[in-house]
Parts: structure tokens; C-alpha cells; sequence
């Protein structure tokens, strides 16, 4: 019976552990969501022009 009693503290920790990342993972969002995806959006929409001038060639064609 002691390896009960030693394994409880770990078992208790990992339930604690896992309803803190639920708790963390349902909390995400709310108000500021839209804002937070505007910005995400502008910078992917940023990355991908610059990797499409990038890939242009010499005379404006894709391809080089």
C-alpha cells in the first residue's frame, strides 16, 4: 500500500496539470480575438508579398 501512497502526489499533479491547460485553452479568445487575428493576418499577408516580389526575375516575370 505505500506505492499508493507515493504514487497520489504525482497523480494529483498531473489532474491539477491538465486542468490548467483546459482552463488555459477555453479562456483563449474573447475581445481581443478579432484584433489578435487582424494582426496575425496583416503580417502573413505581409510575408507572403514579399515572397512573391522576391520570386520575381530580372524583367517582372515570375520564374526568372
Amino acid at each position: 500500500m505505500e506505492y499508493i501512497a507515493a504514487l497520489t502526489p504525482s497523480a494529483v499533479m498531473a489532474v491539477a496539470f491538465v486542468a490548467l491547460i483546459v482552463t488555459i485553452v477555453r479562456s483563449q479568445g474573447g475581445a481581443n480575438k478579432a484584433k489578435e487575428d487582424a494582426a496575425v493576418d496583416a503580417a502573413l499577408a505581409r510575408a507572403e508579398s514579399v515572397k512573391a516580389e522576391g520570386s520575381e526575375g530580372p524583367d517582372g516575370r515570375a520564374g526568372a
